[in-house]
């Protein structure tokens, strides 16, 4: 399979004072179709690496490749564009407006790209049918459950239908059943062709991906695979 994205000695330092040295020589290929699950305590580096994944952050050595892209040479307008098009983030604490309805919500995605506002609308709806929640497209977040809340969170970072889907502690703030739900629902998305990388510090989450790589200090190692 073609790789979606390649880091090769992504190290990143703090300037401080003092420097602080929070990635360390991390290599990382995720192949276009796969769901690579990066499993690591607190202050392990994690949201680091979800950084530099997602293009927030920029690594101070090594070389990130995106799409086959160096990101390396990327202005922030450039880098800005790419994340917003190419890349749907799902947080563990769902991050919706909480006055906005579940559509509005899902179609704030689509807003800075120009779409025109029926094509959103239509867009929101089915991203909303493809997780189950058409039926709640018009109520507020105050009026969904936490599973709906991260099922809508989902249906918004795919409205672009972005090449890479990064969760981050998808399942943190979700009882296990919830939870359970929450991983099928990824693990559908990722069999219809989704590339998925999520952060993790659960063993259980991330026995659903199909590879695992843990992180401890800052560095990378490859783990035993997770799932067939």
């Amino acid at each position: 399979m073609t790789a979606l994205l390649d880091l090769r000695g992504i190290g990143l330092t703090y300037p401080g004072p003092p420097p602080y040295r929070a990635l360390r020589e991390c290599d990382l290929t995720v192949a276009a179709g796969d769901h690579v699950v990066i499993l690591g305590p607190s202050g392990s580096g994690k949201s680091t690496l979800l950084n530099v994944v997602g293009l927030l952050d920029r690594p101070t050595e090594g070389r990130y490749e995106f799409e086959g892209v160096d990101t390396a040479g990327l202005g922030n307008a450039r880098r800005a564009g790419l994340r917003a098009r190419r890349i749907g983030f799902v947080f563990q604490a769902f991050h919706l407006m909480p006055h906005r309805s579940a559509l509005d919500n899902v179609t704030v995605a689509l807003m800075y790209s120009g779409v025109p506002s029926a094509r959103r609308r239509r867009t929101g709806l089915e991203m909303l049918d493809r997780v189950g929640l058409a039926h709640r497209a018009y109520a507020l977040p105050s009026q969904l459950s936490g599973g709906e809340r991260q099922r809508v969170a989902i249906a918004r970072a795919l409205a672009p239908q972005p090449a890479l889907l990064l969760c981050d502690e998808p399942t943190g703030n979700l009882d296990s059943a919830t939870a359970e739900r929450i991983l099928d629902l990824i693990e559908e998305v990722r069999a219809a062709g989704q590339t998925v990388v999520t952060i993790t510090h659960d063993p259980v989450v991330a026995a659903r991906g199909r590879r695992a790589v843990t992180i401890r200090d800052g560095r990378l190692t490859e783990s035993t695979p997770a799932a067939t």
